[in-house]
């Protein structure tokens, strides 16, 4: 049976593709900082571990690492688990809010990388690393989350190079109806955005597919193959 972890499952995207693959009959280990988001998340789920904590904290990584250990192999490891901070411009970027920015989305993907490769090259797995355009494309006020998302593209980059056994993707989900988008766009309306759960088979293609480790776009993935 497939093992998983995947980050901030309590809402959003992981939320979605937690429930997805255990439909799919996949042990889905997940965290989020929300013990009770996390608890009313997962409930009904079957084959899901739940795991609370915050993704910045070494020593709730290390709790990850013992529970995927504990169900024998790791298939998956998704990198879902993003903070927006602040969003100044960046010449009044507050320094200390950037670096606790890059913690969550730059430093802590690294950390569980580094954690559960061992596991992950042993089942050949695959890593996935939640990006966004604002890593890619220059908006105003976005600075602090997009640049630590083009940090996390080339690391998930470079891991794909350097170890050819797993993929590595980094995946663009474009705009969903998150709480998240909705804290970037405060007092906008956001209901025009999709689902998350219209963004799980593009992840899915990813999983059945496995094509060479690089950058991919929901967009792109949710188009049928050409025959």
């Amino acid at each position: 049976m497939p093992v998983a972890l995947i980050t901030g499952a309590s809402k959003g995207l992981g939320r979605a593709l937690a429930g997805s693959l255990a439909d799919r009959r996949w042990t889905v280990v997940v965290d989020a900082r929300s013990a009770d988001e996390l608890r009313r998340a997962v409930a009904g789920l079957p084959l899901v571990d739940a795991v609370p904590g915050d993704v910045a904290d070494a020593a709730h990584r290390a709790e990850l690492a013992r529970a995927v250990r504990r169900h024998g192999r790791l298939d998956l490891l998704v990198n879902n688990a993003s903070a927006l901070g602040p969003m100044p411009t960046l010449d009044r970027y507050p320094l200390d809010e950037l670096l606790g920015v890059y913690q969550v989305n730059v430093f802590a993907p690294l950390a569980l990388a580094q954690l559960l490769l061992p596991d992950l090259v042993a089942a050949k797995g695959i890593l996935v690393d939640v990006s966004s355009d604002a890593a890619v494309e220059a908006y105003q006020g976005w600075g602090g989350y997009g640049s630590a998302k083009a940090a996390l593209d080339q690391l998930t980059a470079v891991l794909g190079a350097e170890q050819p056994s797993i993929r590595a993707y980094a995946f663009d989900p474009g705009d969903m109806r998150t709480d998240m988008h909705q804290q970037a766009f405060p007092g906008e309306d956001i209901s025009d955005r999709p689902e998350p759960a219209t963004v799980v088979p593009a992840v899915l293609r990813l999983l059945a597919e496995r094509p060479p480790s690089g950058r991919y776009r929901a967009a792109d993935l949710l188009v049928p193959a050409s025959t």
